[in-house]
Formats: C-alpha cells, sequence, structure tokens
C-alpha cells in the first residue's frame, strides 16, 4: 500500500498544502529521499569509499588482528544500526524495492555489491600483507561479510537481540580469522 500525501504530511509534522510548496508530488518526494540516502552513504559509510590501493584506507589494517577486525566490523554495524537517517533509509529501501526498479538497485548496490567489494579487497589486502592464508578473495568474503547482513537484517525486526547478535559477530570474526590464518613456517 502507497502512503498518500496527507500520511506523509502528518509523518513529517506539516501541513498537506505545504508538501506542495516544497514538491511536486510522491515522486518528487521520493527522489529527495533517495537523493538524501545516497548523500548520508557516500558521506558515512565505509563501504562506499575504501580504496585498498591508498595508504590512508590502509595504515591502521596492516596488522589487523581478530579483535581489531572485530571491533572495526562492530563499530560499522553499530553505526548502520543507530544512525537515524541510515537506519531509516535502509529500511526504506527493503521495503520499496519491490516496487521501484531503481530502488531495487540502491538496495542491491549498498547492501550487496559495495559490500562485497569493500570486503573482498580487505580479504585481498590481508592476504597481500600476511594476514590471511591464500585462498579465493571473493568467497571469503561472502563467508565474512553475508552472514554480518543477515545480523543486521535481524536487528531490524528485532533491536533487542542486538547484545546478542554483537556476540556472534565477534566470534564470526575471530572464527574466520583463525580458519584463514596462514600456516606456520
Amino acid at each position: 500500500m502507497k502512503p498518500h500525501l496527507s500520511q506523509i504530511a502528518d509523518a513529517v509534522g506539516i501541513r498537506k498544502a505545504s508538501l506542495y510548496s516544497h514538491f511536486e508530488g510522491k515522486q518528487a518526494i521520493l527522489d529527495a529521499l533517495v537523493k538524501d540516502v545516497l548523500d548520508q552513504y557516500e558521506e558515512h559509510s565505509i563501504f562506499a569509499r575504501a580504496n585498498w590501493d591508498k595508504f590512508a584506507d590502509t595504515d591502521d589494517k596492516q596488522a589487523l588482528t581478530p579483535d581489531a577486525a572485530a571491533q572495526m566490523i562492530q563499530g560499522q554495524i553499530r553505526y548502520i544500526l543507530h544512525d537515524p537517517h541510515i537506519s531509516k533509509a535502509r529500511k526504506m529501501l527493503v521495503i520499496e524495492q519491490f516496487q521501484n526498479p531503481e530502488l531495487a538497485k540502491l538496495q542491491t548496490k549498498q547492501n550487496y555489491s559495495d559490500v562485497m567489494q569493500y570486503f573482498t579487497g580487505l580479504i585481498k589486502y590481508l592476504i597481500r600483507q600476511g594476514v590471511l592464508r591464500e585462498d579465493d578473495p571473493e568467497i571469503m568474503a561472502a563467508q565474512l561479510c553475508l552472514p554480518i547482513s543477515t545480523w543486521i537484517n535481524l536487528c531490524d525486526r528485532e533491536p533487542d537481540r542486538e547484545v546478542e547478535v554483537m556476540e556472534l559477530i565477534g566470534k564470526h570474526i575471530r572464527q574466520f580469522f583463525r580458519l584463514y590464518q596462514p600456516e606456520a613456517r
């Protein structure tokens, strides 16, 4: 069910007529929301801006330990879950992706393609640094990040499980590092 302009106006606390002084219609409102989501994403997401060939993005990851990796990833997850713009935008994309092909592409980009690209880059970097052993970086990235995506979705539905989820994520990351640690020479 699509919202009416009067519902949108009520949700933001203004009169319906005031919406028309700022937007031509529902599509213009949606376009503005999508632009805001993209701007916030580009500004704050580690997934959107990582460059594994640039020293500034890799300096703190040269000898990444399992505990440091868990702390880094859990910090990003807490940001994703608690930043009001990111949280609302993510939930909007989950719902609207089935009605709007453009939003479906954006959902795939933000929640799969960029995440996989980031983690594949991280894995390749950690292999080059000798932190992880050589294997298929894309499969390793999927093994590391896709369960985390599922746990983020669980927290969206059941926020009271966040502590439990964060513990699972920490264990998951540490186990990943143990499984892929280089063999002793």
